[in-house]
């Protein structure tokens, strides 16, 4: 559960600080603080997307270590 949760904390910090960078790049009259605003708006939609897909493919391996023999095979019913 911890690696969860440091995932999530590191998705919060990477969101929060390219915010960070668009607004002082925006208050210091950056010629480039139009393409960090779309970067972090990007980062909100793209960041917590990549981090959930991570959690599921963690899952999967730790599920596929648990049971030997069944890397790959298809339980049936």
């Amino acid at each position: 559960m911890k690696w969860k949760r440091f995932l999530a904390m590191a998705g919060v910090v990477l969101i929060l600080s390219m915010y960070v960078i668009a607004i002082i790049s925006a208050f210091s009259h950056n010629p480039e603080a139009r393409s960090w605003l779309m970067a972090a708006i990007f980062s909100s939609v793209v960041v917590p997307v990549f981090l959930y897909a991570a959690q599921l493919v963690a899952r999967v391996i730790r599920q596929n270590k648990d049971e030997p023999g069944t890397a790959g095979k298809n339980k049936e019913l």
